[in-house]
């Protein structure tokens, strides 16, 4: 179901008086116009209005096998265009459903425009049409505003599913209480000398009014339980009603006698207790819970009875209207809140003169970082905050309490930031771990050889987060590069927190680390795959004690194992491979295994 923002003015519908209407059958429908007070419990139903049908909208049969089990049937009109809703407000343990109809008769009522059938398994306090009171803008238990024009007659039908009940009440909301504060519902549809029941607060002057052209005499009578008594002394067209009971009037006439009867109930006035000024740490998304406030509200007042909203401004808490969600989300700062405690019965008695002050304190935001390298040799770095709030205090695990502090060595400093306001404060503590970053150096580099492509491994001792690049291609963390072809390349190796970096120039080449000239054509001659991909190389054998053996270019076709024409014996021989680097310079390659086998 779509909810809608809250809108609602609540208005003079509601009291608690034994005498209120409440018809079980659509036959005789109770007509509620502007201040009808509704309340009342339900206990049974007289015919079926529905004919044994199934459903009607979303209402299915009920424990008592018809969709009416403990019904209520009311009628209003229109009076004039806007947005109008209702709250049905009942005990939260009890399950009440609600059918609204637009039709002029009980015979044409049709499918229901508005219409709830949920369970109360959430425990809510109302169901109706436009939004939950409690500010719960998710409530299953509504349903979206009516847009009204003059004179479209509706039919309310509320059900008890269980006949567990202790009555309920109605109070009307919407816009349309705004614009027509007295003509919203038409009360023409209720025709009695003294108008419709009236609803009051305590303290309030309600005047009885039985002026009739002609009367020669008037009495009036009250009832409040014992059946009517004469009230001594009041003989005038008009009665000022002291307190809550059904009103008569006789009105005597030379052509006869006119009786009317009236209802009046006067209910109770809240009175909101002073609440302490709230101050709560404030993070993005955190909301303050509005709700724990309501105690101080209500004081000792019956929660049962009266309802505590909150709001932004002392207009809407004076109209009831924008009621701020219970769990309340704003921005860091001071906010005065206002109070509206109203009375469930009737929401024109109501104090919205008390409000506190709520204060959100901004928790602390840590930009900086929580891990810190120094670059071997630099010294020392400033760790913590660059860009302080100066609003913030700061307290360092080594005494000092500068928003940032230099440090030289490897450990763990924790700092506490604090911000205070109004005598609060909040804080936010952050551990700095600091490292200190060796310069990498290149220990060795590994070469899987003698392949069309080749696996090149930079390795080294170095215990700093470093990454590695062939040539000119991307930095990646692996230091292991794939398919890499023979001949020069560069490899560099850096630091990630910018401790430096080192480069070196490596040869890719492949060679066999032995070989056996004896005549069985399979290795007969020792050569490195490779070296036309080289400026000028020159590869020197040497043996173990240094003489050399034999030199080569990329032209030889590999040595045989001879000197001088002479088989040498079968031992380790050493080779260093140079050639002519870019600067034109005759270098040695670094990193290549510099011995093989010779095997006879």
């Amino acid at each position: 179901m779509v909810k809608s923002v809250l809108k609602a003015l609540l208005c003079t519908l509601v009291w608690q008086f034994g005498y209120t209407q409440v018809s079980p059958d659509c036959a005789t429908v109770v007509p509620i116009c502007n201040n009808t007070p509704i309340n009342g419990g339900t206990n049974g139903f007289g015919v079926d209005d529905f004919y044994g049908a199934a459903s009607s909208g979303c209402l299915e049969q009920t424990t008592s096998g018809t969709i009416e089990s403990n019904s209520a049937w009311y009628r209003f009109r229109t009076g004039a265009s806007g947005q109008l809703g209702f709250n049905i407000g009942h005990n939260s343990s009890e399950d009440w459903d609600f059918a609204l109809y637009q039709a002029s008769d009980c015979n044409t009522l049709g499918e229901p425009i508005r219409c709830n059938f949920f369970d109360n398994s959430d425990s809510k306090r109302f169901i109706g049409v436009g939004e939950d009171p409690t500010g719960d803008g998710e409530s299953v238990h509504y349903e979206d505003w009516l847009q009204v024009e003059p004179g479209q007659d509706y039919y309310l039908f509320i059900n008890n599913f269980s006949n567990v009940n202790s009555g309920f009440s109605i109070q009307f909301t919407g816009d349309i209480w705004l614009t027509n504060p007295n003509d919203a519902l038409d009360c023409s549809i209720i025709n009695n000398l003294l108008g419709p029941p009236i609803a009051a607060c305590e303290g309030d002057t309600v005047v009885l009014d039985a002026t009739t052209s002609g009367a020669v005499g008037y009495e009036w009578y009250s009832d409040t339980g014992s059946g009517f008594q004469l009230i001594s002394g009041a003989n005038a067209s008009t009665y000022t009603a002291p307190d809550s009971a059904q009103y008569r009037v006789v009105v005597a006439t030379g052509t006869g006698t006119i009786i009317s009867d009236v209802q009046v109930g006067f209910n109770a006035s809240p009175v909101t207790g002073t609440l302490a000024d709230a101050v709560y740490c404030h993070t993005p998304n955190t909301t303050f819970d509005l709700s724990t406030k309501d105690i101080e509200a209500l004081g000792n007042q019956n929660p049962n009875e009266f309802i505590v909203s909150y709001h932004s401004s002392q207009s809407d808490a004076d109209t009831g209207i924008s009621p701020l969600p219970k769990e309340y989300e704003k921005s860091p700062g001071q906010e005065t809140i206002y109070v509206r405690t109203t009375s469930l019965a009737n929401p024109n008695c109501y104090d919205a003169s008390e409000s506190f002050l709520l204060d959100a304190i901004e928790v602390p935001e840590l930009t900086f970082s929580e891990q810190m390298v120094i670059c071997e040799g630099t010294g020392a770095i400033f760790i913590g905050e660059t860009m302080p709030n100066p609003n913030y205090t700061y307290q360092w695990s080594t005494g000092e309490q500068s928003p940032s502090i230099m440090v030289s060595e490897e450990g763990e400093y924790t700092v506490t930031v604090t911000h205070a306001s109004s005598g609060s404060s909040c804080e936010a503590t952050r551990t700095i771990t600091v490292n200190i970053s060796e310069l990498p150096v290149i220990t060795d580099v590994e070469i899987d050889d003698f392949k069309p492509r080749n696996t090149v491994r930079i390795i080294t001792e170095s215990n700093t987060e470093l990454e590695y690049r062939l040539d000119d291609g991307d930095f990646q963390s692996s230091n292991t590069f794939e398919d890499v072809l023979p001949g020069s390349h560069e490899v560099t190796m850096r630091d990630i927190h910018g401790c430096g970096e080192v480069r070196e120039n490596i040869v890719v080449v492949g060679y066999l680390a032995s070989f056996s000239p004896n005549g069985d054509v399979l290795n007969e001659r020792w050569q490195i795959e490779g070296l036309s991909e080289l400026n000028s190389p020159v590869v020197t054998i040497f043996d173990r004690y240094g003489k050399m053996i034999k030199q080569m270019t990329e032209l030889d076709a590999g040595w045989d194992g001879n000197l001088n024409g002479k088989p040498l014996p079968s031992t380790d021989y050493w080779f260093k491979l140079s050639y002519v680097d870019a600067n034109g310079n005759r270098v040695n390659a670094k990193y290549l295994q510099s011995h093989f086998s010779l095997k006879r």
